[in-house]
């Protein structure tokens, strides 16, 4: 084999990778605990093995407990959470529905993009970015379109940290005689996911943000309504990978049919951060999560610092925060990562440059971090000649930890 033939690098410039130690605190991915890493370092077995068709079946039952729903379809789909996102509209969409799309950031768009590329009509209810998706605008969409099929929406939008109320929107959907596809992709382990009591027809989530797990599975759940929807459907799914109906071949209960060979050891970590998210209990980790991102608030205010969303409607596990007039994005950022170990998230579209997007999710949503990044932020904005109160952040959420009871997490020093 010729090895220094052009393109081809000489032996000596391969090793083994390491990766550097960080603090995951953007969009996403987010800090993988220990326990979910050694998981998915166990020895591969097969994925038809009776063992782990086994695993299978409780990793079907935590993950229709994360959602709260006894849907029997609820299964990981073997991608990130755009191809839950897919899974979800290639099943239910068919060329010529009409689909009523709430786009309030960019998850919303690309909502809107899945159902163009499905064949079918897109009606864009547009909310502005930061502001939860209005019920009024889309009342007003369904009585414009009455021969409308489907709503969708997402919760909890990564793009802007605004939070939207589902149950309301999907109650003004079956209302009208549509079903609901529902993203919480960034909202579940973080945020009350009420499946079953907000009557949701269709849901994807991913698993890198608050289930405290690497990026590459994407629960889905589908109830009933949107199953048979799937079963009547007058067309194929334009998807081979992501049909249901050949999905549920090999995710249903007894004996299962071969569809793909399923990522065994990311499966193994999903089921143990599922687990975890069991043990800790749902409304312990929403507590959590909203109590990191009280304490984070206050350290923010005391530098001077503010939020992009409204408290009323923001997103605790994915904070954005307003630069301030004088600071760099892109610089601030590199400082954080190269210096401290902490990586945040910048602004998408036409935030871009505006606002910081930090992620409190999942293993990564403690106290340790909150106060790391606060420290850290002070001496970045310092270093570029803005005037921060030595200390005030850190003392400011540190007060708000203390009054918080029950509190969980590593609060270990900042430094």
């Amino acid at each position: 084999m010729n090895q220094s033939a052009p393109g081809w690098a000489e032996n000596s410039a391969f090793g083994s990778f390491t990766p550097p130690i960080r603090r995951l605190m953007g969009p996403g991915p987010s800090d993988v605990h220990p326990r979910v890493l050694a998981a998915m370092g166990r020895p591969t077995i097969g994925h038809l093995d009776p063992a782990f068709v086994g695993m299978m079946d409780e990793l079907k039952a935590l993950l229709r407990y994360a959602f709260q729903t006894d849907n029997d379809v609820t299964f990981p789909v073997s991608g990130p959470g755009s191809v839950g996102m897919e899974a979800c509209f290639v099943n239910l969409v068919e060329p010529g529905d009409t689909v009523i799309v709430c786009r309030n950031g960019v998850f919303g768009g690309r909502m809107l993009e899945n159902v163009r590329r499905c064949g079918g009509t897109a009606v864009v209810v547009d909310d502005d970015w930061g502001e939860p998706v209005s019920p009024a605008r889309l009342d007003s969409a369904l009585h414009e379109h009455p021969e409308a099929t489907l709503v969708a929406f997402v919760q909890a939008e990564t793009s802007t940290g605004a939070l939207s109320e589902p149950g309301p929107l999907v109650a003004l959907a079956h209302r009208h005689g549509c079903l609901a596809i529902v993203d919480a992709v960034t909202a579940l382990g973080g945020c009350p996911v009420e499946t079953d009591e907000w009557d949701i027809d269709a849901i994807y989530a991913g698993s890198q943000k608050c289930l405290s797990c690497p990026p590459g599975l994407s629960p889905v759940s589908f109830n009933a309504r949107a199953v048979q929807r799937v079963r009547e459907r007058a067309t194929p799914c334009q998807s081979w990978f992501m049909d249901l109906d050949l999905q549920l071949g090999y995710w249903s209960a007894g004996a299962r049919t071969y569809h793909h060979t399923a990522p065994v050891n990311a499966l193994y970590g999903l089921h143990e951060a599922l687990l975890m998210l069991r043990e800790e209990g749902l409304e312990h980790a929403w507590d959590r999560h909203r109590g990191n991102h009280l304490a984070l608030v206050a350290g923010l205010n005391a530098m001077g610092l503010s939020l992009f969303v409204d408290e009323s409607h923001c997103l605790p596990q994915l904070n954005m925060v307003v630069i301030p007039d004088g600071i760099d994005d892109a610089p601030t950022r590199a400082r954080l990562l190269d210096e401290f170990g902490i990586e945040i998230g910048g602004g998408l579209g036409a935030l871009a440059g505006k606002v910081w997007r930090v992620g409190l999710m999942g293993y990564a949503s403690r106290p340790e971090n909150v106060l790391a990044l606060l420290w850290a932020l002070e001496s970045v904005l310092s270093a570029q000649g803005r005037t921060v109160p030595q200390g005030a952040a850190e003392k400011a959420a540190r007060e708000v930890f203390d009054r918080s009871p029950g509190r969980r997490g590593d609060e270990g020093a900042a430094r």
